[in-house]
C-alpha cells in the first residue's frame, strides 16, 4: 500500500504562506519561550554592574581593574555573537538559542561559587560567550516567524523582555545584594536551563530550513504550524502562488560585505557600536560612580541603578508602538540624537550632585534603550535568510565592541580628568551624534516590507 507524501514546497512559496499567517497563539507562545530566555539574558548581562561595589571591595580593585573586569564580559559576548551567528545560519536558530542557554546558566553559577579571582574573570568571559550569542539568534528566528504587517511592534514586544530583565535584575541586585551578597545573585543566573525543555519543543523557523536546501523538514514544520493556527482562526487566507523566485547563493559571512550589503553592514555596525558605548558604558559604572565619587551607599547606588533602567523600559514600550509608523530609520537616528542631546546637558549642568546625575541619565537611558531594541528588529530585516543570523551577529558583535569599549574608556576619562563628570558625559553624548548621523544618512527604510521583498 502506497503512503501520499506532501511535495515538499519551495523556499518563495514557503516564505509566501508564513506572510498570510495572522498573529496566533502559536506565535504568541513562539515568543513567550523564546522572551523567556531572552529576559534571563538581560537579568545576567548587568548582574556584574550591580555586584561590582562588593567585588571591588572584595578583591581591592582598582579603577582600571574594575574597567577590565567589566570589559572581559563584553569580549566573551563579541565572540559568542559572531560564533552564534554562523551556527545558526549553519545548524538552526533553535539549537543555538538552547546550547547559549545552558553556558550562560551554567556559567553564572560558577561565578557565585568560586572564590577566585582568576576563576571570575575566566568564568565570565565563558558566561559572556553564551550571552552574546543568544538574543542576535533569537531576533533573526523570531523575525523569520512573524508577517511584514506589525512586524515592528510584533518584534519589539517580545525584544522588550531584555530591559525587563535589566529592570528585574537590578530590582533583586538592591535587595539581595546589601543582604546576602552578589554570590547569590549569580546563583539565580542559573534558573534559564529550566527552560531548555520548552525550547526542545518549538519548532524550527521553516525559513531557515527552506534556506539551507531541507525543503521537505520546512515543509512539514510549516504545516504543523499552519495545523495549530487554522484550529484558532478556521481558513487561512490566500498566498501568493506564484512569488518572485530569491537568489540562490551559498551561505557565507563575507557576504555581509559584498557590493550589495557593505553599506547596510557598516551603517548598522557604527550604530550597535555606539549605542551600545553608551548604554554599557554609563550602565555598568553607574553603581560604582555614586558609591565612590558622591560616597553614596551600596543600597542607594542600586537603587538608583533601578531608576535608570525603568526609564529605559519606557523607551523600550514607547518605540515598540511606534517604529511601525515612523519607521525603523528615524526611531533610530531620533533617539540616538535626543540621548546625545541629555548627555550633553548632563554634562554642562547635572554633575554637581547624585541626585542630579541619576535623573539625566534616566532621560538618556529613555532613548538609548529604545535604540537597543529598535536595532534587534532592523538588523533583522536587513538581510536575507542565509546570512540574517549572522547580519545579526555582527551587528550584535560591533554592540559588544561598545561593551567593550565603553567601560574602558570611562576608567581612562575618570584617570585622565581627575574624576570629571562633565568630560565623561560629554564623550558619551559625541558618540551618540556619530551614531545619529550615520543612522540617518545611510539608513534604508524596512517598514510594512517583507524579509523576501526587502532582500530580492
Amino acid at each position: 500500500m502506497s503512503t501520499s507524501v506532501t511535495p515538499a514546497l519551495s523556499a518563495e512559496v514557503i516564505g509566501a504562506r508564513m506572510e498570510r499567517l495572522p498573529i496566533s497563539r502559536w506565535h504568541i507562545k513562539a515568543r513567550v519561550i523564546a522572551g523567556a530566555v531572552t529576559f534571563f539574558d538581560g537579568f545576567d548581562q548587568l548582574m556584574i554592574a550591580y555586584s561590582m561595589p562588593q567585588i571591588a571591595k572584595q578583591w581591592h580593585l582598582t579603577s582600571s581593574s574594575i574597567a577590565w573586569m567589566i570589559a572581559v564580559g563584553g569580549i566573551g559576548m563579541l565572540v559568542g555573537a559572531l560564533l552564534g551567528g554562523w551556527f545558526a545560519d549553519h545548524y538552526g536558530r533553535i539549537n543555538v538559542i538552547i546550547v547559549s542557554l545552558v553556558v550562560y546558566s551554567v556559567l553564572s553559577l560558577g561565578m557565585g561559587l568560586t572564590h577566585s579571582l582568576e576563576l571570575f574573570v575566566i568564568f565570565r568571559f565563558l558566561q559572556g560567550l553564551g550571552l552574546g550569542a543568544e538574543v542576535p539568534v533569537a531576533a533573526s528566528y523570531i523575525g523569520e516567524i512573524t508577517k511584514a504587517h506589525g512586524r515592528g511592534r510584533f518584534v519589539l514586544l517580545y525584544e522588550t523582555v531584555f530591559p525587563i530583565g535589566l529592570v528585574c535584575s537590578a530590582l533583586v541586585a538592591s535587595w539581595m545584594v546589601p543582604a546576602h551578597g552578589y554570590r547569590w545573585l549569580f546563583a539565580l543566573g542559573a534558573l534559564p536551563i529550566l527552560l531548555v525543555p520548552s525550547l526542545f519543543r518549538l519548532q524550527e523557523s521553516p525559513r531557515w530550513l527552506a534556506s539551507r536546501g531541507r525543503l521537505d523538514d520546512a515543509t512539514r514544520t510549516l504545516e504543523k504550524i499552519e495545523s495549530e493556527v487554522t484550529k484558532q482562526f478556521g481558513t487561512l487566507p490566500d498566498y501568493d502562488r506564484n512569488p518572485p523566485a530569491e537568489v540562490t547563493v551559498r551561505s557565507s559571512f563575507v557576504e555581509l560585505f559584498s557590493v550589495r550589503y557593505r553599506r547596510r553592514t557598516a551603517m548598522v555596525a557604527t550604530a550597535w557600536l555606539t549605542a551600545y558605548f553608551v548604554n554599557y558604558g554609563i550602565a555598568s559604572w553607574l553603581p560604582v560612580l555614586f558609591t565612590r565619587i558622591f560616597k553614596v551607599g551600596e543600597k542607594t547606588a542600586l537603587h538608583y541603578s533601578v531608576l535608570t533602567s525603568l526609564t529605559g523600559l519606557v523607551g523600550c514600550l514607547t518605540v515598540a508602538f511606534l517604529i511601525d509608523r515612523l519607521g525603523r530609520r528615524l526611531c533610530i537616528s531620533a533617539s540616538l540624537g535626543f540621548a546625545a542631546l541629555t548627555l550633553f546637558l548632563l554634562a554642562g549642568f547635572g554633575t554637581g550632585s547624585a541626585g542630579q546625575v541619576v535623573l539625566w541619565a534616566a532621560g538618556t537611558a529613555l532613548f538609548i534603550f529604545a535604540v537597543n531594541m529598535a536595532l534587534y528588529v532592523y538588523t533583522a530585516e536587513l538581510y536575507p535568510t542565509r546570512i540574517r543570523a549572522q547580519g545579526c551577529a555582527f551587528g550584535g558583535a560591533a554592540g559588544r565592541l561598545g561593551i567593550i569599549f565603553g567601560p574602558l574608556v570611562v576608567g581612562w576619562v575618570l584617570t585622565a580628568s581627575n574624576d570629571s563628570l562633565s568630560w565623561l558625559f560629554t564623550t558619551f553624548g559625541l558618540v551618540a551624534v556619530v551614531g545619529c548621523l550615520v543612522v540617518a544618512t545611510f539608513g534604508i527604510e524596512t517598514k510594512e516590507r517583507t524579509l523576501e521583498e526587502i532582500n530580492r
